[in-house]
Order: C-alpha cells, then structure tokens, then sequence
C-alpha cells in the first residue's frame, strides 16, 4: 500500500526525471503518473512510475521512470489464447538499465534482487542512453535501474499489463491507496 503522498512524491520525482531526460509532458500527463508497488509496500527498492501515450488493440508506447536501484519485478506477457502475449521493446532515455531476461545466466549481475527467491532470469542485458533491447512474448524479464535511475521508452503491441504473470506470489499489479 502506498500513501497519497507517497504517490505525490514519486510523481513529482518521475515527471523531474523525464524533463531532465528531455521528455515533455503535459500537466494532465504529470497529474496522471501511475505509481506502482506491485502491492509489495516498499516502492523504493520494487516499483516504477509510468505515462501510457496510447494502448490500442495493435500498438502501445509509454515512459517508464524507475529511482536509483529501483526495480520493476521479474514477470511475463503471456497470450489469451486469441493472441500472443505482449512484445516489447526497451530504449533507454536516461540513466542505466540492468535487464535480466531468459537465458544462459551472468556469472556476476550487476543488479540485486529485492526479493531474491522470487527472481529466476539472471542473463543481464546493460542498457545505457540510446540502447535497445526487444523482449519476447513469454519471456521472464526483470529491470534495474542503476544508481542515478533511469528512464526508459517502450514500444510494444497491445499492453495487457493486468494479465502479466509475475513470479512473485504476492505481487499485485494495482496500486491500493492507504488513504
């Protein structure tokens, strides 16, 4: 659970994020940052502040904005049997990305699982300012950002963030206000 004024703050810290990145917005655009915990509590080390431009049946883009260290949960875009699930792709606007995804292991990943038991994707992709990496319908994946944070573009077909399987039992994918 979050706080309202929890969510201001991480507001206020996304949409600083983005103008420092060079990414304007409108104030309809900054009053509706989504903030999420994942409905783990602790926003700081698992969360990340979001601006869906547009989802439509064949196409979304958005700005992910994640603090120093924090980290977006290990999870997959599966299908509903009508379609496959979502194909993304990541270009990172400002800072340092630690993307783990399936694959042959990193002997020493940068990253630090929150809630390591639950993380199970350990090839790291390092994404800097100008890089790009395309996630897979299915694949487990999980983020980082690096020690000044990050902001990060995604391109991807139809978002159904509301169905991703997270490895994590107890993730929550809406935020619930405290107050």
């Amino acid at each position: 659970m979050l706080t309202t004024a929890q969510i201001d703050d991480a507001r206020v810290y996304a949409a600083r994020a983005l103008e420092a990145a060079g990414i304007a917005i409108t104030p309809d655009e900054r009053d509706s940052i989504e903030v999420s915990d994942f409905g783990l509590g602790d926003l700081h080390k698992t969360g990340m502040q979001a601006i869906t431009y547009i989802n439509t049946q064949r196409v979304c883009a958005k700005e992910l904005v994640l603090s120093p260290g924090q980290t977006c949960p290990e999870h997959r875009h599966l299908g509903d049997g009508t379609e496959e699930g979502k194909e993304e792709t990541f270009r990172v606007r400002s800072g340092t990305v630690y993307l783990y995804v399936d694959g042959e292991p990193t002997p020493e990943p940068r990253a630090t699982a929150p809630r390591p038991e639950w993380y199970t994707a350990w090839h790291e992709v390092i994404l800097r300012p100008g890089e790009q990496h395309t996630i897979w319908p299915g694949t487990r994946h999980w983020f980082q950002a690096g020690a000044e944070g990050a902001v990060v573009s995604e391109f991807s077909t139809r978002s159904t963030d509301e169905s991703d399987a997270f490895t994590d039992p107890d993730i929550l994918r809406i935020t619930v206000v405290a107050d």
